[in-house]
């Protein structure tokens, strides 16, 4: 058991993924949710594990929800979870261990495995997704980015590597693309953070978007998958600029 180290998941609809994952933390002692607002069977998936802290309220952005959800951790050192992300039996070993020997200026960067219905994609920019996820809170947190959050670094800040990886079911079904593009395209247009752009220019950077994807980063050899990623990507780009574009205007 990785003593001392407080599991924390935000989540959101996520019945058909969540039970994956908290079989995966059992050896947690405690495992916190911060639940915003799910409508299917999320809530009480949760409650039937005892290491299992549940928590509700308001999503504000990625990065303010989950340093809350932090915050209500019964231990100092974090190790943060999507709640479609699996931990190997590799990973919490080498947690186990890396915690005992760590001190708070210490973050441990893990390797993430994105996989598409039923695959893992190794190209397309979903490939060497190494992620910053083990860390102190009394020396680090998450920034306040609406969307894409991570955690800040700092001068004295060591990052290190760690065995094992977490397996990430990205995409189950095709649909949850047009559900992200539409969420997070509307999270960063109210944001206020983003430029304001042409028509003409929000065209050309969702057409560069599918081809940096696409050849850039390979979409290519992934085969239909990386063609799905680089489109998403470019619907992505072109709707958060345009519903900018139309916030502005009107």
């Amino acid at each position: 058991m990785p003593a001392g180290v407080s599991v924390v998941i935000i989540t959101r609809n996520a019945a058909s993924t969540l039970q994956n994952t908290l079989d995966a933390v059992q050896c947690f002692e405690n495992v916190v949710i911060y639940d915003n607002g799910s409508s299917d069977d999320t809530f009480r998936i949760a409650a039937s594990y005892p290491n299992v802290s549940l928590h509700q309220g308001d999503f504000i952005g990625f990065g303010p929800t989950k340093r809350h959800a932090v915050s209500l951790a019964k231990h100092d050192w974090i190790l943060s979870l999507d709640a479609d992300e699996v931990p190997s039996p590799e990973l919490i070993e080498s947690i186990t261990t890396w915690v005992n020997n760590a001190s708070p200026s210490d973050l441990g960067e893990i390797l993430r495995e994105n996989w598409m219905m039923g695959q893992p994609v190794h190209y397309s920019g979903w490939g060497n997704d190494w992620l910053i996820r083990l860390f102190d809170r009394r020396s680090h947190n998450f920034n306040n980015a609406m969307v894409h959050e991570a955690i800040s670094v700092n001068s004295i800040s060591r990052v290190q590597r760690l065995s094992g990886t977490i397996k990430h079911t990205a995409v189950t079904d095709l649909s949850q693309f047009l559900e992200k593009i539409n969420r997070y395209s509307n999270i960063r247009a109210e944001s206020g953070k983003l430029k304001h752009y042409s028509v003409l220019v929000i065209f050309f950077k969702a057409v560069f978007a599918f081809l940096r994807t696409y050849f850039l980063q390979q979409g290519w050899r992934d085969g239909w998958r990386g063609l799905v990623i680089a489109v998403s990507n470019a619907n992505g780009v072109f709707w958060k600029y345009m519903k900018n574009f139309l916030k502005i205007k009107h």
